[in-house]
């Protein structure tokens, strides 16, 4: 299966929504690896597919309640 890189604008911007987001985004099926640059202005997550399709991280981020959009 081919890997592919997603990105996202969001609204996850500190350690504490980080750690709320977390065990949303570990527990799917279908991410090997993912990340939140809270530097950066538009919170950019970055999420390495292992299967999952941008739809499903977007719906899953929504879950833990925060705004996402795709870039």
């Amino acid at each position: 299966m081919e890997t592919k890189t997603f990105t996202f604008k969001t609204n996850i911007n500190c350690g504490g929504c980080i750690a709320k987001v977390t065990p949303f985004l570990d527990e799917v099926k279908g991410i090997s690896n993912w990340n939140v640059d809270t530097e950066n202005k538009n919170k950019i997550l970055t999420v390495v597919s292992d299967g999952i399709t941008e739809s499903e991280v977007i719906d899953t981020v929504q879950k833990a309640g925060f705004k996402i959009e795709t870039i």
